[in-house]
């Protein structure tokens, strides 16, 4: 029989079942039920392939996997680590720091140009009404790897499924260059190659007016992205992402994620505009 989960969803976009997982409220944008078959999930379920401890628990600290080109294989549910932290308007909440601030632990802070500066204010001080996630518009690589993503790598493709809005991303590894001119989107077009164990990966074609966390920090259609991505170990997962902005910074600038696996579980479905009824209320678009 279908188990019904109350979920209070923010602009977050990630709303977990209460079943063992950290539901992480950030503001009530949108409230609706979800009905979850528990039966018909595989939120619980021991994946096979997995290094094992004497009792049964994934052993996390073992080496990482190779595929049959002897490079890591980055598969596998991902998610950063969350802390509860006390943010303006928001309240005490549930999250990794980088969702709310991109730029923390950035020494020096984030390099923004005065004009980005301004409308990150403007949009902190418009209660962050504005931001995408609020509207059930898509995350942007950088925000939305602070959900659940899940990473497929076959030979000469590498795509990031999410949760939210049941989204997805290709990093296409097949030596293809990127688009000269592209369609402007949400996600870029990105290419990757392997140095080493290292996957660097290249994006641009990105839209204008992009948001790189719930605090506004604003990202460009001029920007690219430079992400290197390593699997020291069978549970972790090392992100450094370069953002080169040069309408909206003064230089490039870094930060870096780390990313544990989501053992013996899969994504959960979740559609934002399903059962949302504040959108309609809302005076501002993004």
């Amino acid at each position: 029989m279908p188990r019904t989960h109350g979920i209070s969803m923010g602009p977050s976009g990630l709303p977990r079942p209460s079943m063992k997982r950290n539901q992480g409220v950030v503001f009530a944008a949108v409230v609706f039920l979800l009905q979850v078959a528990v039966s018909a999930q595989w939120l619980n379920y021991p994946a096979p392939g997995i290094p094992r401890l004497p009792d049964g628990k994934p052993k996390l600290d073992a080496p990482a996997p190779r595929g049959a080109d002897g490079h890591p294989d980055l598969s596998g549910v991902w998610r950063e680590p969350t802390e509860e932290l006390e943010v303006p308007i928001l309240g005490r909440i549930q999250r990794s720091p980088h969702f709310i601030n991109i730029g923390a632990g950035l020494e020096g802070g984030l390099p923004l140009q005065p004009w980005a500066r301004d409308l990150m204010k403007a949009r902190q001080a418009d209660e962050m009404r504005s931001v995408p996630l609020a509207h059930c518009l898509p995350a942007g690589p950088v925000i939305s790897r602070n959900g659940f993503n899940k990473i497929i790598q076959i030979p000469g493709l590498l795509v990031t499924l999410s949760e939210y809005n049941v989204m997805y991303r290709q990093i296409f590894t097949d030596a293809r260059p990127l688009p000269v001119d592209p369609q402007p989107s949400w996600n870029g077009y990105s290419t990757g190659k392997w140095n080493g164990d290292t996957l660097f990966v290249e994006t641009s074609g990105f839209r204008d007016g992009l948001w790189l966390d719930v605090s506004g920090t604003p990202m460009t259609d001029a920007a690219k992205l430079t992400e290197r991505f390593r699997r020291p170990r069978f549970g972790t997962l090392e992100i450094e992402i370069t953002v080169d902005d040069p309408k909206a910074y003064t230089r490039p600038w870094t930060v870096k994620m780390t990313e544990t696996l989501q053992a013996d579980t899969d994504l959960l479905e979740f559609v934002c505009m399903e059962h949302e009824k504040d959108l309609q209320h809302s005076q501002r678009t993004p």
